[in-house]
């Protein structure tokens, strides 16, 4: 069973990604925010990170960097899920290491779908 991390700041998004996850199969650790998010990860070691970009405490792109720069937790995949589809914004997901950027609002099922596609990539 792959492990995933989700880091939402919105606790109904969080909750909703949280359970169509877990409803499919996988174990789901949520986090509400990018500092949560990166000491989490070097604790569970997920297959997959799940991140918002606009978060307190560390935003996506900050947690994304620092996941990158830690040799333990460079190799996890990192997907941004956000409401922000400007150009820019997915550009700079990219370049912090993202693999890829999944723009909100999405289905329950179109989310379980690109989810183990990435995983898949990755074979997990």
């Amino acid at each position: 069973m792959a492990k995933i991390l989700i880091a939402e700041d919105e606790p109904d998004i969080r909750e909703l990604v949280a359970f169509s996850l877990r409803f499919a199969g996988f174990d789901v650790t949520p986090t509400a925010n990018g500092e949560e998010a990166y000491q989490q990860a070097g604790v569970v070691m997920p297959d997959l990170i799940l991140m918002d970009v606009r978060m307190p405490k560390m935003t996506g792109y900050e947690a994304c960097r620092a996941i990158k720069a830690d040799p333990r937790l460079k190799d996890i995949p990192v997907v941004f899920l956000s409401a922000k589809g400007q150009d820019s914004e997915m550009q700079t997901g990219m370049e912090v290491g993202a693999e890829e950027y999944l723009l909100k609002p999405f289905s329950p099922d179109q989310l379980t779908q690109r989810v183990k596609e990435i995983l898949a990539r990755f074979g997990k």
